[in-house]
């Protein structure tokens, strides 16, 4: 949907932008959408006719005199985790104004979070990618300015479809990027970090490739477990930044790579926890599938890949998905 600038340069999304002076508190973004900094909350402060308060602050916003409040708790900081909850905000956002109340989105200064927030909504419901989405709210608040770090999210929130898919390849990633900060000591991190031995799964999916070592035969991935990335591009791909451009993920692995990047799985976590690098052994034979670092590593395209979990491909075999049924009888049998 196309940006269009109306009278006094407020651009609209196909429908009227709120007009805002520059001594309003909070600015109306939408038909029921008002966005503001802490404190104006309160009755005597907020605009008349709001209905709802979503708080995006490291505080709840104590007491408001709403029946409908949510309170996301988050830090202005780039590794703070916005991303897996856009959908619990936006769905929040569209139950107030689908019984025609008015909601206020507020942070402590109304420029980061609460921005971040109601640019991903502007994402979501008007299917708006989010340099768009950004631009129409700067236009009507131009002192908007989101940290780096939720840009990133929201460009993979953009990757995701607007809908936050904790199953993909995007989401893997991220929760693994942002898991390894919040947890500097590798050997505090949660177990559900790694996922499940699919040697230990009864059943496979049909449509799943397989991987198994190529020395003793026991399976150690499937193609739902590889995390795939974009091919580096020569040596400025060794540059790496934090906040990088999110890659594609297209395929599981470019002409250009010898190994596959994968998400840590449970048969690892004797070698993962305790050490910030070292090398992944066959948990059969021991014989060795390739490396890991927490802090990430470059695959041999020149892409850098944080954290980095790297299975040679010389080292496995890939089979087609077995059948229903069949994945529990092979791994006896192995």
């Amino acid at each position: 949907m196309e940006l269009e600038l109306i009278e006094g340069a407020h651009p609209r999304v196909g429908f009227e932008a709120g007009r805002a002076s520059g001594q309003q508190p909070n600015l109306q973004v939408l038909p029921g959408l008002y966005l503001g900094p802490a404190g104006r909350g309160k009755a005597a402060e907020r605009p008349p006719g709001i209905t709802a308060l979503l708080s995006v602050d490291s505080e709840p916003p104590g007491e408001v005199g709403l029946e409908d409040v949510l309170h996301l708790e988050a830090l202005d900081q780039p590794g703070c985790d916005l991303l897996s909850r856009l959908d619990q905000a936006a769905a929040f956002i569209d139950r107030i104004r689908a019984k025609e109340g008015a909601i206020l989105v507020q942070c402590h200064a109304g420029v980061s979070r609460s921005v971040a927030v109601v640019t991903a909504y502007l994402m979501k419901a008007n299917n708006l990618p989010f340099e768009e989405a950004y631009t129409f709210i700067r236009a009507i608040k131009p002192d908007a300015k989101m940290n780096e770090g939720f840009e990133w999210q929201l460009k993979l929130y953009e990757k995701m479809g607007c809908e936050v898919d904790v199953t993909s390849a995007v989401y893997k990633q991220y929760n693994l990027q942002s898991l390894t900060e919040r947890y500097s000591e590798s050997q505090d991190l949660p177990k559900e970090i790694f996922a499940i031995d699919p040697n230990n799964i009864e059943q496979a999916t049909n449509c799943e490739l397989t991987y198994k070592c190529r020395k003793c035969r026991r399976l150690l991935f499937q193609s739902s477990n590889i995390l795939p990335h974009d091919e580096g591009t020569g040596l400025a791909a060794f540059a790496h930044k934090r906040f990088s451009e999110p890659a594609p993920f297209h395929c599981n692995s470019r002409p250009g790579c010898t190994s596959y990047f994968i998400e840590p799985l449970q048969w690892m976590e004797p070698m993962l926890l305790g050490v910030i690098e070292g090398q992944l052994l066959c948990p059969k034979c021991t014989s060795k599938l390739g490396s890991f670092h927490w802090h990430g590593e470059q695959c041999s395209c020149g892409r850098w890949v944080t954290p980095a979990f790297q299975i040679h491909k010389s080292r496995v075999d890939e089979a087609k998905g077995l059948p229903a049924g069949a994945l529990l009888s092979a791994r006896k049998q192995s």
